[in-house]
């Protein structure tokens, strides 16, 4: 069901003409700050790739992707959901080295959305980034490393656009409080996953949600991960407190990548034992590829966010429902 929340009494900080520049410069600053601070190298991207390579990305296992024949390609091809399996080949085969990496600029369609709401689209563009690491590095504390050093990104930048536009007045908390699922479930015995995060997010402003995929002590997965890219005890998701529409709002879905044993585990555990034959899973399981980290940081999710948008409409252009538009129309939320 799709749903629009409208924040009370609300009106764009910034017009329409600010608003794409605002876009642009957001874009720029955390894009700079990124690279310079992860150590990452632009690289150009797929849109789409072939169905029977395997490097698609599965998600939660249950979304279609867009596919098509390419009749003078004799194959068919299908739109990337995101890049993780495939960003892990591209270092390899760029001749990439140990701490260094790569980002491009990640668009996807994704069909299969639950729902069109404030913050969901079937539009998708983010920066998908990845890294190599040693196997030393495959631990928490270089997760959480990495984790705060996204966050810190995302805080200069709004820092600089608030700087820019001092009528955006609300400030991101910079400080990153740590927890796995599990100590979530612990904590929220009684809530759902979507309520578990708004309310520890709502304590502690920014969260860093660990161990996302692997099953809980009640049974349950706080979310869906495919088992083929994140390693489910080494990964989680960047969330902010949006409290402009009273939600969690997760930036970033990241992790240290899976190696041959936490492979072979969590295609088992999904009953996905078959997928070792695919091309990029048997490169994996061959040694070919290097150990990574990485991850995909919402484009139009980190402008809304930053320029304190109700919707992500606002900040890109998609395609809405009718009750969508009207519900958006009647009450200031000027849809791109």
């Amino acid at each position: 069901m799709n749903t629009v929340i409208v924040p009370k009494g609300y009106r764009s900080s910034l017009d329409l003409y600010e608003t794409q520049k605002a876009i642009a410069l957001t874009k720029r600053i955390f894009q700079d700050n990124l690279i310079g601070m992860l150590g990452l190298q632009r690289v150009s991207a797929p849109l789409m790739v072939i169905e029977s390579s395997g490097l698609n990305d599965g998600l939660n296992g249950t979304e279609r992707p867009v596919d098509f024949d390419i009749p003078a390609a004799g194959c068919r091809a299908s739109i990337v959901h995101s890049l993780a399996k495939w960003k892990r080949m591209a270092l390899s085969k760029y001749g990439f080295s140990a701490g260094r990496g790569l980002y491009t600029d990640m668009n996807a369609i994704r069909r299969d959305e639950d729902s069109l709401d404030n913050i969901h689209s079937v539009y998708v563009d983010q920066w998908d980034w990845e890294k190599i690491i040693t196997e030393e590095q495959r631990n928490t504390e270089y997760l959480r490393q990495t984790v705060k050093t996204i966050v810190g990104c995302i805080c200069d930048t709004q820092e600089a656009l608030m700087n820019i536009y001092p009528v955006l007045s609300h400030r991101l908390e910079k400080n990153v409080v740590f927890i796995t699922s599990e100590e979530l479930l612990q904590k929220y015995p009684d809530k759902s996953p979507k309520e578990r995060e708004l309310l520890i997010s709502r304590e502690y402003g920014t969260v860093f949600i660990s161990q996302i995929g692997c099953r809980l002590s009640d049974g349950s997965v706080h979310d869906g991960r495919a088992p083929d890219y994140d390693d489910w005890s080494l990964n989680g998701d960047i969330i902010f407190y949006n409290e402009l529409l009273d939600i969690p709002f997760e930036v970033s879905s990241m992790g240290i990548r899976v190696n041959k044993e936490s492979l072979l585990s969590q295609l088992h555990e999904r009953g996905c034992d078959e997928w070792v034959n695919k091309p990029f899973h048997r490169a994996l399981l061959n040694g070919e590829l290097p150990q990574t980290i990485g991850g995909g940081i919402g484009q139009s999710r980190l402008c809304m966010l930053i320029m304190n948008k109700a919707h992500i409409g606002e900040v890109q252009s998609s395609v809405w429902d009718r009750e969508t538009e009207r519900i958006c129309a009647e009450n200031g939320i000027i849809l791109l």
